[in-house]
């Protein structure tokens, strides 16, 4: 038995615990500091996903972005999977009654994710570009391989970033990766099992996937780390600037003579003023994290405002006066 054998391993190999990382690729990207906290979410409908668990007989692809994810320590892995239940599991025999004291299951335990990471495999082919008898397609079951061929295996993959309070996406990268098997014994190993006879034998789809998604997720922190939030004028959601035959959008609307077109205002500007007037946020970024909600209640309560924490016309109207 060859425990630990690198020939068995994947491009995300290694282990992390907390924000140490051991025997990390060196390839993966990394931060000196979390950038928040982030759920990793599959959709478990879309036909990539019945594919890859079905023909390809592979797990879900969580688990290795998990990994990487803690490695490149980019941000703080909150678990919204399967495991979910067996925390609620836990609490509800807390509520019961049914745990032993001084089990420290009460509520406001939990972590908030700021963010849900979304992958997609966008193709998988089993024989790009191959040389000789490879019997396989567009994510097919792999087949005999004649003696001497060689075959590529390529991934396609596509990560996606999205602020959990307000729905916007943050940032998308593309990822692949391709790799050449040599099949030199190949058709000693063909049939119905489908053996390669070589290389990375039946597993090379799933490390080539491994190793496409690693690229997007380096495209991910590439895309924070020169994050520069998008702004819309009139705000998001309330300044869309393009008009539709027989309706119209906020910003088309027309403004009465005698009305006063409502003041308008950036988080990050709103953001500055907080930190001028002595409610400090920290350094203006654009996001509504924790603190800048926090610190805007606070400035709410202190103008007799609705502590909402939304950035509404009548704290607009505060912050100018």
């Amino acid at each position: 038995m060859d425990m630990g054998s690198q020939a068995a391993k994947t491009e995300a190999t290694g282990s992390a615990g907390g924000a140490n990382s051991q025997n990390a690729n060196s390839k993966l990207a990394r931060c000196n500091a979390p950038l928040g906290t982030i759920a990793v979410v599959e959709d478990t409908n879309t036909p990539w996903y019945g594919i890859l668990t079905s023909k390809y007989q592979l797990g879900p692809t969580t688990p290795v972005l998990k990994l990487m994810i803690q490695q490149s320590n980019c941000f703080v892995v909150v678990d919204r999977g399967r495991a979910m239940n067996n925390m609620m599991q836990e609490r509800a025999l807390a509520q019961s009654g049914e745990l032993r004291q001084n089990s420290n299951f009460g509520k406001g335990q939990m972590v908030s994710a700021d963010y849900t990471l979304s992958p997609t495999i966008t193709f998988s082919n089993n024989n790009a570009g191959g040389i000789g008898g490879l019997v396989g397609g567009l994510l097919g079951p792999v087949g005999a391989v004649v003696g001497g061929s060689v075959s590529a295996k390529e991934a396609s993959t596509l990560l996606t970033l999205v602020d959990n309070r307000s729905g916007v996406q943050l940032a998308a990268a593309e990822g692949s990766a391709k790799n050449w098997d040599f099949g030199a014994v190949g058709g000693l190993f063909g049939g119905a099992a489908g053996g390669i006879g070589g290389g990375y034998a039946n597993t090379a789809q799933g490390k080539v996937i491994v190793a496409a998604f690693m690229d997007s997720y380096n495209g991910v922190v590439k895309a924070v780390e020169n994050y520069k939030a998008q702004e819309v004028k009139g705000g998001l959601g309330t300044g869309g600037q393009l008009g539709v035959q027989g309706g119209s959008t906020p910003a088309a609307q027309p403004v009465a003579a005698t009305q006063t077109a409502p003041a308008t205002m950036t988080l990050k500007q709103a953001q500055e003023k907080l930190n001028a007037q002595g409610f400090p946020v920290g350094a203006p970024d654009g996001l509504m994290g924790p603190r800048t909600r926090s610190e805007l209640v606070r400035f709410q309560k202190s103008r007799g405002l609705p502590e909402s924490g939304v950035l509404d016309q009548a704290t607009i109207a505060a912050f100018n006066q």
